[in-house]
Parts: C-alpha cells; sequence; structure tokens
C-alpha cells in the first residue's frame, strides 16, 4: 500500500466506480428490506418479489431516476467509507502489528519490513474492523439522506416515505427538524453493520489472494484480484445482512418507531420472523459482489498509479511528509 492519504484517495476513488455500476440493486434491497415491515408474512404486500423483478417494477413505474436515487449521496458516502476503509487498514494493522511483535509503535518500529509483513488473522480481523467503523461514523448523515431517497416511491411506497427535493435538501430538512443528533440517527447500527463487513472483506480478500497464489501459482494481475474480491464479496454479504437490515429500518424511521437497534432487531424477528433480517439478501448479493470486485480491483489500480504519482510528481519532501 502507499501512503494513507494516497490509500484514502485510491479507496474513494474505487469505491465510487463501483457504486455507478451497483447503485440499482441497492435500491431494490432497501425496498425489499422495508417492505412488509413489522407485518406478519400473510399480511405483508409483496410489491417487489425479488432482485430482477424489482428493477423491473421501479425502472417501468419511476425509469432510471427511480433506480439512480440518492446516488450523489451514494458517491459521498463511498469516498468517506472506502477511503477510511482501504486508506487506515494497513496503517492500523501495521501499528497493532508493531505492538505486538515489538512492544512498541514508534515509527522505526512501524516501518520494519518484518511488522509491515506480518499477517494475524485476529489481528487483520480488528484493523478491518475499525477501519470500517470510521468510515461508517464519517458518512453516516449521507447514507442516512441515500437510504431515505432511494426508499421514495410515488407509485409503490413502502416504509416512511420522507420527500427530499436533492440530497443537501434532505440533509438540510433533517439537521432543520432534529439537529446533528438527527443526522447520527441510526449510526450505531451503521457502525456495527461496517465492523461486520470491514472485519472479513480485507482480511478475506487477502486470504483468499494469498491461497490462490500458494495453491494455485496464480500471479499478481487481474484475475487474481478478480477470484480474491469475489471470495471476498459472498462472505461480506453473509455477515453483513443482517444488521444491514436493520440499519436501513432505522435510518428510514421517522420519530421513533424504534428505541434502538436491538429493539429493532427484536422486534423484526417477533413480527416476521428469523428470516426476516435477510429480507432482500440476493439483492444484496447482487450489488455487493461486483461492488467488492470492482472496489479492490479498482484499488489494486489506483493504488499504483498513486505510488507513481507520488513518486514521480510530488516533491521528496512533500512525499515523505504524506
Amino acid at each position: 500500500m502507499s501512503t494513507t492519504l494516497g490509500s484514502f484517495i485510491a479507496g474513494g476513488i474505487a469505491a465510487c466506480g463501483a457504486v455507478t455500476v451497483t447503485h440499482s440493486f441497492e435500491t431494490v434491497k432497501i425496498r425489499l428490506q422495508l417492505q412488509g415491515e413489522l407485518k406478519a408474512k400473510s399480511d405483508a404486500p409483496k410489491m417487489y418479489r425479488g432482485v430482477l423483478h424489482g428493477v423491473t417494477v421501479i425502472y417501468q413505474n419511476e425509469g432510471m431516476k427511480g433506480l439512480l436515487r440518492g446516488l450523489n449521496c451514494a458517491y459521498i458516502y463511498q469516498i468517506m467509507l472506502n477511503g477510511c476503509r482501504l486508506g487506515f487498514y494497513d496503517p492500523i494493522r501495521t501499528h497493532i502489528n508493531s505492538a505486538v511483535l515489538n512492544r512498541s509503535i514508534a515509527p522505526e518500529y512501524v516501518q520494519d519490513p518484518a511488522t509491515k509483513t506480518y499477517q494475524s488473522l485476529p489481528i487483520n480481523i480488528v484493523s478491518g474492523a475499525s477501519s470500517g467503523v470510521l468510515g461508517a461514523f464519517a458518512g453516516s448523515p449521507f447514507f442516512l439522506v441515500k437510504t431515505r431517497l432511494q426508499s421514495f416511491s410515488p407509485f409503490l411506497p413502502v416504509g416512511t416515505q420522507h420527500q427530499y427535493r436533492t440530497a443537501w435538501d434532505g440533509l438540510g430538512q433533517i439537521y432543520r427538524s432534529e439537529g446533528v443528533k438527527g443526522l447520527y440517527r441510526g449510526v450505531g447500527p451503521a457502525m456495527v453493520r461496517t465492523a461486520f463487513g470491514s472485519s472479513v472483506q480485507l482480511p478475506t480478500y487477502f486470504l483468499a489472494k494469498r491461497r490462490l497464489v500458494s495453491w494455485f501459482g496464480m500471479e499478481d494481475g487481474a484475475p487474481l484480484h478478480l477470484m480474491s474480491s469475489a471470495c471476498s464479496g459472498v462472505v461480506v454479504c453473509v455477515f453483513m445482512h443482517p444488521p444491514d437490515t436493520v440499519m436501513a429500518r432505522m435510518y428510514n424511521q421517522t420519530g421513533n418507531l424504534y428505541s434502538g437497534a436491538f429493539d429493532c432487531l427484536y422486534r423484526t424477528v417477533k413480527t416476521e420472523g428469523i428470516l426476516a433480517v435477510y429480507k432482500g439478501f440476493f439483492a444484496h448479493l447482487a450489488r455487493i459482489l461486483p461492488h467488492t470486485i470492482l472496489t479492490l480491483s479498482l484499488a489494486e489500480q489506483t493504488n499504483k498509479l498513486m505510488r507513481k504519482f507520488e513518486d514521480k510528481v510530488l516533491p521528496n519532501r512533500t512525499n515523505d511528509k504524506l
């Protein structure tokens, strides 16, 4: 990895490229998660019956505008989330490595090649979760507005409907009515969700990458990045989807429908059954699999470009300070 700043920029750019392709599946996923909220299975409406049906119905009634609602918010969120996740993962990992191996986090120990190359699954998981939590907190207000924009439909509404003209209008309305606290509604579940995803995404990616190299002799390049990312995406979706469902409902509520994340989880399971926390799973998989593949694969390439930029364009003194 290059510098923290370079990795932050690389992660943000890669994630924006990925979300452009996968945003429509995220819209379907959110509507599936909100569909039949706190209703018994027999009474729940099924306006969206799955991934392809959801995409078709939204496109027929709302056009591409409906599928891409909240995309501008998604860009800002992805820059904050994945910039932090990919930018801070390696610095956190190497500092923890240094603390464990050298009982010190002094720069000379942190930069030691043995410290930087040391791999420990528990440390990698903690590093992934920590960097994810930082990103989730930084981007939470934008994910809040994005969720509400995506859930809105003038034709087939599900969940609470919020009428925002734009993303900035949404942020302004929330701030004026609820203050900063309102902008960070649901940040707890968001941090848990991202901790779950980040704790397995990068460690799984790098583990798969090492195994593919050692077991099958694959060389560093696009095929290796693609296969490693695909393995990571499946694992992430399995672990992340239940807190993702809770987060979507917490973000979309008006007032205090749920007193907290555990109340939301309890009432959802009690009313709709245990499988309700996996509503929209295949839409999530359809989004997160290509998103993970594109983000991690693009990040590898963007990091290489950032390293070239830092080495050739930036003055050495500036580069040393980054």
